[in-house]
């Protein structure tokens, strides 16, 4: 079965709630890129500045992730990010908690970073 075409078709095929949820944090990304282009990588949203991913983002059942908490990531961030990492490079949010806005501009620069030094 083919995945999503484009974010567009990404977004309308999820529930409202996770739609809502996602079009917030998509809106949170874009603004924090400059000159931001989108695709669909992996079968879920993706962000792109310079020609190279920042970041991917998805829903999920029982919560939204965001892609990648590298470890650069994970170190400039440090205990703020801790409590929504799973894994070794997974953000979570919960659908039942607002988006942490602040937190996603500061995981965008910080992949903005990382990719402007080649990493």
């Amino acid at each position: 079965m083919p995945g999503p075409a484009s974010v567009e078709e990404y977004l309308a095929a999820l529930p409202p709630g996770a739609r809502a949820f996602l079009e917030e944090l998509r809106e949170t990304i874009l603004a924090a890129v400059p000159e931001p282009t989108e695709a669909i990588s992996y079968q879920m949203p993706a962000v792109k500045a310079n020609g190279r991913i920042v970041v991917w983002y998805a829903a999920f059942k029982d919560h939204h992730s965001l892609f990648p908490a590298t470890e650069g990531v994970r170190e400039a961030l440090g205990e703020e990010l801790a409590p929504y990492l799973s894994g070794k490079g997974t953000v979570r949010f919960s659908p039942d908690e607002p988006l942490p806005t602040a937190l996603v501009k500061r995981i965008v620069e910080a992949r903005l970073e990382e990719n402007a030094a080649g990493r």
